[in-house]
């Protein structure tokens, strides 16, 4: 294989990698932006939708398509149950209160799963339209991971016309910017941080199931991967969806190539990059900076 091909296949397979990543964080982005919520189980509900999507399809035979639209579902709903008992507990609380109460939600995550599927790592059987290669003229590449890179740019598409275009976007950016007057204008604060939680929720159940095949899934994954979705959220910037995008695509890619060519702690560079971006731009890429 020659340079360039090779250098298409670290690009595209980072940008797979990273798609996944941005699925699962740009929920995280945006809950924590509008609800100054420090929510360290968001993995953990993207791995309950992971393990509803895989075992659908696995155990119960349902089509690709439809247990993405189940475990998203089951997510969200979940998360409404849990943002209605305990999440709204502890708006007002410490963040000390808030991570103690959502690092203790993972372990229970964790032991939940075990208990009821098992310690054993589940991963995700592909349709045979989105299994083999596709020709993109220049390369041969997995089919799986181009619907990836496309299913990614959809949805932050989506996301960002939601927010710019729809009264709900706007009803979220002005709570964001400043919550008492968004109550004094008549919005239901609370039923919009439930309708906001939900659909972040739902959305890291997405990436959890999009990500399985090459990830897997396992009672781990939450704790796994939240370095990542925590960097890509801090990186890209609170409340930011095409900053979210942008940081997972660049973290996606990087992972993808350090670990091809620096297997053994190559992981420390982009540990440092975000160091130091950080202290460049505290607010992140495409985060406002606060004033």
């Amino acid at each position: 294989m020659d340079f360039a091909t090779d250098l298409a296949g670290i690009v595209l397979g980072g940008l797979s990698a990273g798609t996944v990543l941005f699925v699962v964080s740009v929920g995280l982005s945006v809950t924590m932006g509008l609800m100054g919520f420090v929510n360290l189980a968001h993995g953990a509900f993207a791995m309950f939708g992971g393990y509803v999507i895989v075992l659908a399809m696995n155990r119960a035979n349902i089509g690709f398509l439809p247990a993405l639209a189940l475990g998203v579902v089951a997510t969200a709903a979940l998360s409404v149950v849990l943002e209605r008992l305990f999440y709204r507990r502890l708006y007002r609380a410490g963040e000390l209160d808030q991570v103690l109460f959502t690092i203790g939600l993972i372990f229970i995550f964790i032991a939940g799963v075990t208990i009821v599927v098992g310690p054993e790592s589940q991963t995700l059987e592909l349709p045979p339209a989105l299994g083999g290669q596709l020709n993109l003229g220049f390369t041969h590449y997995r089919t799986y991971s181009i619907f990836l890179i496309v299913v990614g740019f959809l949805i932050a598409f989506g996301i960002r016309q939601m927010f710019e275009r729809t009264r709900i976007g706007a009803q979220i950016r002005a709570t964001v910017d400043n919550r008492r007057m968004a109550e004094s204008l008549g919005i239901n604060v609370d039923r919009l941080f439930t309708v906001t939680f939900a659909f972040g929720s739902g959305m890291a159940g997405l990436g959890g199931g999009l990500g399985a095949e090459f990830l897997g899934l396992d009672p781990q994954y939450a704790l796994k991967y939240l370095v990542y979705f925590l960097i890509a959220v801090s990186v890209g910037g609170l409340g930011s969806v095409l900053g979210v995008y942008y940081a997972a695509l660049l973290i996606g890619v990087l992972d993808f190539a350090l670990k091809l060519y620096l297997p053994k702690g190559g992981t420390i560079f982009i540990y440092a990059l975000t160091i130091l971006l950080l202290l460049w731009r505290p607010q992140g890429l495409l985060g406002r900076k606060e004033t």
